[in-house]
């Protein structure tokens, strides 16, 4: 049967099914709603004669939408993904009970207890904690345990299909031989000055484009909405400051502000009495008066050797480094202060600072400024907050609120889930304007808290739903995208027409760009598709010129290739082309598989 299999994995069918295994019942397993799924008589289909409900597929969809995996506008697709994934996964397993798989008790207790999810910080399992995790999910002991016992299954089919296929020696040095080919070829990019004459387009083309494409032009489901935000910066802008405020408080920063630190440490104990050492730091501080330099006065009398030839610098500190003594010295210090005699465990110091880290003055006064006024305003901001709230609930209204608190009620243009700009693009505001209660039963929404100084409420005043816009308010799009898929199509002719001259002989003026020796990877400045064209042309004869051209969405290339060589070898990048060659071989595989079940299973959709 595996050779069956590998010949299906080559189908057009194969390729497709790679992308229908999206959801599984690995996202779930809630023991609680086993009775849900149970015969309902609510099914959407049968595999094997096993039911598959409405319940799961809708569940599966409603927790991919809540997680944000897929716009709401997807919604119907999703559906059908959804039930050709439990499709898949009722057939995997099928498969796997069928051929004599099955994971034992004991099995799952040893996979349980070693997942270091389910561990406590000595490594060992603790039930609480898994409980804990498995509640946060949607699952119970129970399910996770038929969910794990499923996941184990489907494993050891794709490593006993994946154990089955392999590389031959030859084939993998025949992958090395072309991942390090080079290609010396020219190029030139058509465009549709090159056409004879600009392509028309006719309304009858713009007719029956626009009906193929009628889900290009699509407009969401839209409301209009009346929205009140309450903004303490804006409540804080007509505040007045003053100077001297403002000075105290740019002062006030340098009590915490890092800063770098010298000191002259003088021990005392058994060689030097407590009594000599204040000696020593008075006949200091005399020096300091005297006006003695700081760094030479710690060369000569600090104890601490390791800062002393350094004029006694300690570098740049923070709070919490030093002793609480030491850094409430010096952390009271303005720039070139030395303080009184501290004393520490150590001994007793002389600090002095030496520089502190923070901005002048003007480059911080409109940022305290800011400050400041919103301090003087955040009880009153405070106070709105919660009238909004209280207000809000109550009204039937959003006029009446604004009124009330003195704010401007705000009005949007038509809005959809995705799209919106300014503050309605803020995460939770369109959600909102979507939601049951705001947009289905018609109150007001609760207050959104934009950030820590802004509240925003909101209201429905339009609702329009999904709908296709007419070809007169497309037109131009119309217009446009007919005209590129003409022109493209024009300049494909073309290019099969040069081409077949080139390939006669002919000789053309041209203004061709050149690539020499170039290797599939090092090609920064040659676009993908010319360069994938390139590599995919035949040998050239000696002495002779392929021709072909190139097709990446509107660009349309003509490609002369010269000469083919083979350049140095990347024994990583080699090595990496082997192990992708073998997984989407085994990829493959597997996908035959999956087809070969569909083939054979007994599958009813209703």
């Amino acid at each position: 049967m595996l050779q069956s299999i590998r010949d299906r994995s080559q189908s057009w069918i194969a390729k497709i099914i790679i992308g229908a295994v999206i959801v599984t019942m690995a996202l779930f397993g809630v023991e609680s709603l086993i009775g849900l799924f149970g015969q309902s008589g609510d099914e959407v289909a049968t595999v094997n004669g096993e039911p598959i409900n409405r319940q799961q597929v809708e569940l599966n969809v409603q927790r991919a939408m809540r997680s944000n995996q897929v716009p709401a506008d997807q919604e119907r697709a999703l559906r059908g993904e959804v039930l050709e994934g439990l499709i898949s996964d009722r057939l995997m397993i099928d498969y796997a009970k069928n051929g004599g798989l099955a994971v034992s008790d004991n099995q799952l207790d040893q996979l349980i207890v070693s997942r270091p999810e389910f561990q406590n910080a000595d490594g060992q399992f603790d039930q609480e904690l898994f409980r804990s995790r498995l509640s946060s999910v949607g699952y119970t002991p129970l399910s996770f345990r038929e969910q794990l016992s499923r996941d184990v299954m489907r494993g050891h089919i794709q490593q006993g299909l994946i154990a089955s296929d392999f590389t031959l020696p030859g084939e993998r040095e025949r992958l090395a031989e072309l991942q390090r080919q080079t290609r010396s070829f020219r190029y030139h990019r058509l465009t549709e000055a090159d056409l004879e004459a600009p392509v028309e387009v006719s309304q009858a083309e713009m007719t029956a484009y626009y009906n193929e494409h009628q889900q290009e032009f699509l407009r969401p489901e839209q409301v209009k909405l009346g929205y009140i935000v309450l903004d303490q910066e804006a409540m804080a802008a007509d505040i007045e400051v003053s100077e001297e405020d403002l000075r105290e408080a740019w002062e006030a920063q340098a009590e915490n502000a890092d800063r770098q630190i010298s000191h002259i440490m003088v021990t005392f104990g058994d060689e030097r009495s407590r009594d000599e050492a204040e000696a020593r730091i008075d006949a200091i501080k005399a020096r300091l008066a005297d006006g003695d330099a700081f760094d030479d006065l710690a060369a000569e009398f600090s104890d601490d050797t390791s800062t002393s030839d350094d004029g006694g610098d300690l570098g740049v500190i923070t709070r919490g480094i030093f002793g609480e003594a030491f850094e409430e010295a010096a952390f009271a210090l303005d720039e070139g202060q030395v303080s009184e005699a501290v004393e520490t465990d150590n001994g007793l110091h002389l600090i002095k600072v030496t520089e502190i880290d923070r901005a002048d003055f003007a480059s911080e006064r409109d940022r305290l400024r800011d400050q400041l006024a919103q301090a003087q305003v955040r009880d009153a901001f405070n106070d709105k907050a919660q009238q909004l709230i209280d207000e809000s609930f109550a009204a039937d209204d959003l006029q009446s609120v604004a009124d009330d608190l003195g704010l401007e009620r705000q009005t949007s243009d038509w809005v959809g889930r995705e799209g919106a700009e300014g503050v309605l693009a803020e995460p939770g505001v369109m959600d909102q304007a979507f939601s049951d209660e705001v947009l289905g039963e018609g109150f007001n929404s609760e207050v959104i808290e934009l950030d820590g100084s802004r509240r925003l409420v909101l209201r429905v005043l339009d609702h329009r739903d999904a709908a296709t816009l007419p070809l007169e308010q497309v037109k131009d799009q119309v217009e446009a995208a007919v005209r590129q898929a003409k022109t493209r199509d024009a300049l494909i002719e073309l290019a099969e027409e040069r081409v077949s001259q080139l390939q006669g002989g002919q000789s053309l003026d041209i203004d061709w760009q050149r690539a020499d020796n170039i290797s599939r990877q090092d090609a920064p400045s040659v676009p993908d598709a010319v360069l994938t064209t390139a590599f995919k042309l035949p040998h050239p004869e000696e002495g002779q010129v392929v021709y072909g051209r190139a097709v990446d969405g509107a660009d349309v290339s003509l490609i002369a290739l010269e000469s083919i060589g083979q350049g140095e070898g990347n024994q990583q990048m080699e090595q990496f082309v082997a192990s992708m060659a073998e997984r989407l071989r085994a990829q493959a595989v597997l996908d035959g598989l999956l087809t070969h079940l569909r083939d054979t299973g007994e599958i009813e959709r209703y």
